[in-house]
């Protein structure tokens, strides 16, 4: 059973998508960057699913501090906007992925599945 933290301000996507990742999945939820952080000091997390626009820290500057500190942590970025500059710079910074809202819970489903293989992989090596 992996660990995932699910990072967004918007009450019914966190939720939703904990409820689908508790399924397979141990989860915990932060409502911002800041508190993910403080997540990931106290304890490890095998994904980060986050939104990419939230008040305080940005889903990319969390993105850019996980992967500096725990950088064996896929992230995939969670956005509404439909911005394929964005998307291109968020995979080329180190993003695992890149998922639009309104999302498909099987397309959630998949991209985590994927991460956690990659995760396992690099920790393998």
């Amino acid at each position: 059973m992996a660990d995932i933290l699910v990072v967004d301000d918007d009450d019914v996507i966190r939720d939703t998508l904990c409820e689908l990742l508790s399924q397979d999945h141990s989860c915990q939820t932060a409502e911002t960057a800041e508190d993910a952080l403080a997540k990931l000091a106290a304890r490890s997390f095998d994904v980060v699913l986050t939104d990419v626009s939230m008040p305080g820290l940005s889903g990319m500057e969390l993105l850019q501090r996980v992967l500096r500190m725990y950088p064996g942590t896929p992230v995939i970025m969670v956005s509404g906007l439909s911005d394929q500059e964005q998307a291109e710079s968020l995979i080329g910074m180190g993003a695992f992925d890149y998922l639009l809202k309104p999302f498909r819970l099987e397309v959630v489903e998949e991209s985590v599945k994927r991460a956690l293989r990659a995760g396992r992989s690099s920790s393998d090596g």
